[in-house]
């Protein structure tokens, strides 16, 4: 569990005394800073992910330090607590204009304390995940721009050929399949933004019906035989059951299914296989499992492909955008299943479905 650093600076080491008694039961990492100076020169060390600075100190004052380090883009908005034994509304107002958060006045009390270092932590941690949405939504933009250009280009031009007539006639099925696949591509692209958008802001529902699942793997999987066609690949299954009754959301499934499937192979080499196993480990999981012949997956990679933007083998003239698999583990977690990754032996990955034979009770 992350434990917050508190960077606590005053000239009397007997306030810090104080305030790591008052504090020792919160979990928190307190350093200390003897001088305003020591604390600048040192918050790149500290990393400190809350200040409390008091204001009257010999050298420069609280105030001034506040101050400077507003100055430092990386520090803005850095939490700071101003301690001061002043209470006269002019020196608080001076602490907020210098770019305090809030203030506490002495002798500090324990829970007033507690309760203000909470209320910093709690937004600084919302501002810190504000941003990091902020970031992986400009990274995620980029990515999609670059992703789609390819299946629009090759609809674009495919389109333009089409329309002037000059092809032979009996390449134009061959033609029209690869403008459909550019169009799925872009479809299927368009449809996972959408449902993790849902996913992430609470608003999926999943609609649940008893299907045959075995009926339902070899409808995807047909779906999928002329893309593995086209880069020479064996699209084969294995299933060992004629039927299997679970309850699921069928559109969403097949996307993890189509999804796991386009997955295997986009990074198989040409002439090689890609299998979709069903099978029943126990009495109560049936596994579903896409196994490939491609370069597969580092250990290190087995648990952060699933994660949105994550990128696990980089290859050459592959696309790549880290978020097909993670809309496969939002999907997954929502049934309630477990999605994983592992080695097919002697090369390639394994991405397995573990599904129970009986749903919750709340979903049933």
């Amino acid at each position: 569990m992350y434990s917050a650093s508190i960077l606590i600076v005053d000239d009397d080491p007997d306030n810090f005394d104080v305030i790591d008694t008052l504090l020792i039961d919160q979990g928190y990492e307190l350093h200390y800073a003897d001088s305003g100076y020591k604390a600048i020169a040192n918050l790149e060390m500290f990393q400190a992910d809350l200040l409390l600075l008091d204001v009257m100190m010999p050298g420069i004052s609280g105030i001034d330090v506040c101050r400077q380090i507003r100055e430092f883009p990386q520090w803005q908005t850095l939490p700071i607590i101003m301690v001061t034994a002043l209470d006269s509304k002019l020196s608080l107002a001076n602490c907020l204009a210098a770019g305090a958060n809030d203030f506490i006045t002495k002798p500090l009390n324990r829970l007033e304390l507690k309760a203000r270092i909470e209320a910093m932590l709690r937004l600084k941690y919302q501002y810190d995940a504000l941003q990091n949405l902020l970031k992986q939504r400009e990274s995620m933009v980029h990515m999609i721009v670059h992703d789609l250009r390819n299946p629009l280009t090759g609809l674009s031009l495919g389109l333009q050929v089409l329309h002037r007539g000059k092809y032979p006639p009996e390449s134009l099925p061959q033609r029209i399949e690869r403008l459909m696949y550019s169009s799925q591509q872009i479809q299927n692209l368009v449809d996972d933004l959408l449902v993790m958008a849902k996913q992430e802001q609470g608003k999926i529902c999943l609609d649940y019906h008893e299907v045959n699942l075995i009926a339902l793997v070899e409808e995807v999987v047909k779906d999928y035989e002329a893309i593995s066609a086209q880069k020479t690949i064996t699209l084969v299954t294995d299933i060992q059951a004629p039927s299997l009754a679970v309850s699921l959301d069928c559109p969403i499934f097949h996307r993890i299914l189509g999804n796991l499937i386009n997955n295997a192979i986009k990074f198989s080499p040409e002439h090689s296989k890609v299998c979709v196993s069903v099978h029943c480990p126990t009495v109560e999981t049936i596994n579903v499992s896409i196994l490939d012949q491609g370069p597969g997956i580092d250990d290190a990679l087995k648990l952060k492909i699933f994660e949105p933007y994550e990128i696990g083998t980089v290859m050459a003239n592959v696309s790549q955008i880290g978020l097909g698999l993670a809309f496969c583990k939002m999907m997954v977690e929502a049934h309630g299943w477990a999605i994983a990754a592992a080695d097919n032996h002697p090369q390639g990955a394994i991405l397995s479905l573990e599904i129970p034979r009986h749903p919750p009770a709340s979903e049933s």
